[in-house]
């Protein structure tokens, strides 16, 4: 029985979907876990649909390509409801979390999705009050963790911490780490 798990990203250019992923797999470094993590578009340009991956296992990943069949899929950006079909190779055990301020049923009543589990996070509204900015990487980390503990979410937050106080201020690494906190404890399961 293999421990991969692989999770596909949905967002649009600029909201962090690669970053998700790559915090994700530089924690799984930390942890000393094999990962692979890539972004997958076309004409690169904001605000255009994206898609990442990211692949975690204790033993060597043997594949290179699009996760098509994954564990777990996030959606960044409730807009791509309707417009991508997310929910794309997600088999009956399989985890969907949506950012979006609906509840996990009412999600599902939307998609007609009667498969694994749905869990849903108002990362929009946590952003916003944390970091002042409708950017919502961390906060769907956050969830992420909360529904499927794939690392340590204390490994992961001292991964945020660091990555954001060499690349911006210490002040956006800390609304960051409040931002995954905050969505750790919101995200509802359905």
């Amino acid at each position: 029985m293999s421990d991969l798990v692989e999770i596909r990203w949905h967002g649009r250019g600029g909201q962090g979907a690669v970053t998700a992923s790559e915090l994700l797999a530089e924690a799984a470094l930390h942890e000393g876990k094999y990962f692979q993590a890539f972004p997958d578009y076309g004409p690169e340009r904001m605000g255009a649909p994206i898609r990442a991956y990211t692949r975690i296992s204790s033993s060597p990943i043997k594949q290179h390509h699009q996760v098509i069949e994954p564990d777990a899929v996030v959606v960044l950006d409730p807009t791509l409801l309707g417009i991508v079909d997310f929910t794309e190779g997600l088999d009956d055990g399989g985890l969907l979390l949506v950012n979006t301020p609906l509840s996990p049923t009412e999600l599902r009543r939307e998609l007609d999705f009667n498969k694994g589990k749905v869990y849903t996070v108002d990362a929009t509204r946590v952003a916003l009050d944390t970091m002042k900015r409708n950017i919502t990487n961390t906060p769907m980390i956050g969830a992420l963790l909360r529904a499927l503990e794939v690392v340590s979410k204390d490994v992961v937050r001292e991964e945020i911490k660091n990555r954001f106080n060499t690349r911006v201020s210490k002040e956006v690494a800390k609304a960051n780490v409040e931002a995954f906190d905050r969505a750790y404890r919101e995200v509802r399961e359905g």
